[in-house]
């Protein structure tokens, strides 16, 4: 047994994202969301504008793990084959080779997602949800552990078509990487200036040590009265006059999920309220359709939600 398949599971997440803090400056909140959401089996939507650090939290991620990795740098003209693959014919023998697509790899970046087509986009859906593409006809299966980390830019800027809501469905969270603070950025340009802004991750962590992870996650206990407090929690969300379209059945499965792995990454075998409370909040706004009504009174999801968990009464 290696000295990191001894240390607890704690301990390996927090080597982990002490090793994504050597390239990622001030972001330790958002990592440690990163991080949860791949124990969950969740993949992540990283939006906004351009230059904050999206491609380069993805990066710091996967340069973390010894896994497989792929960059696909979506543009109007990248078409699903690009992404999932397709047969090309070879003249010398004769016969047709498969050439399976970057999404068949274990960490997938989908760099500007919005900058192409709602066709190619929807290439996506079945390998984030089944975990394997069609090509000709034939099934490929994903290896595994498999993650899909989108990044966007705000659908206001020039060049970018909306994600349709099939899609949104299929990330667990949408977050924002925003601008650093002020020290962070003194921090960052003494870094830069050292060259020292970007040093090299190194692999921490293996792909078995990412599933035994997802097993301990699985394992964590979650009473009937918390199962019910995020069905209310779902619930609400399709009663709300704000809201068009709630969330779905699956928004609820990675409530779940997700719940389960803040409490392992907090150090327990079982979840309080305010795990689930904490994972509705990250795991349902990008999944509420609003109203056109909302939409102009330029209501958020995160203000809808937050309205429902503070008038559903949190069990003890």
């Amino acid at each position: 047994m290696s000295q990191k398949e001894s240390l607890p599971v704690t301990q390996q997440l927090v080597v982990l994202k002490s090793n994504m803090e050597k390239r990622i400056v001030g972001k330790g909140e958002l990592i440690d969301r990163l991080l949860i959401a791949l124990i969950s089996e969740g993949h992540v939507l990283l939006e906004d504008v351009p230059g904050v650090g999206k491609t380069s939290m993805a990066q710091a991620l996967a340069g973390s793990l010894s896994l497989s990795f792929a960059r696909i740098q979506c543009t109007p003209d990248t078409t699903p084959g690009d992404i999932t693959g397709l047969s090309v014919y070879n003249s010398k023998d004769g016969e047709f080779k498969t050439v399976k697509g970057p999404v068949i790899n274990n960490i997938v970046l989908a760099d500007e997602l919005n900058r192409t087509s709602p066709k190619t986009q929807s290439a996506l859906l079945e390998a984030m949800e089944e975990r394997k593409v069609t090509i000709d006809g034939r099934d490929f299966s994903i290896p595994e552990p498999f993650m899909v980390i989108g990044t966007q830019n705000p659908i206001e800027m020039a060049g970018t078509y909306p994600l349709p809501e099939s899609q949104l469905d299929r990330f667990m969270m949408r977050l924002s990487v925003g601008y650093p603070s002020s020290e962070d950025a003194v921090a960052m340009a003494g870094r830069f200036i050292e060259g020292s802004l970007h040093e090299e991750t190194g692999q921490v962590l293996s792909g078995d040590d990412i599933l035994s992870i997802r097993e301990e996650v699985r394992k964590v206990t979650v009473h009937d009265n918390l199962l019910k407090y995020a069905v209310n929690i779902v619930e609400e969300t399709r009663n709300a006059s704000e809201v068009s379209c709630g969330a779905s059945p699956r928004s609820m499965l990675s409530l779940l999920r997700c719940a389960q792995a803040v409490a392992l990454y907090d150090g327990r075998d079982f979840c309080i309220p305010e795990d689930i409370l904490k994972s509705s909040l990250w795991t349902l706004p990008h999944r509420l359709v609003l109203s056109t009504e909302a939409r102009m009174n330029r209501i958020t999801q995160e203000q809808i939600l937050k309205r429902i968990t503070d008038r559903i009464r949190v069990p003890a």
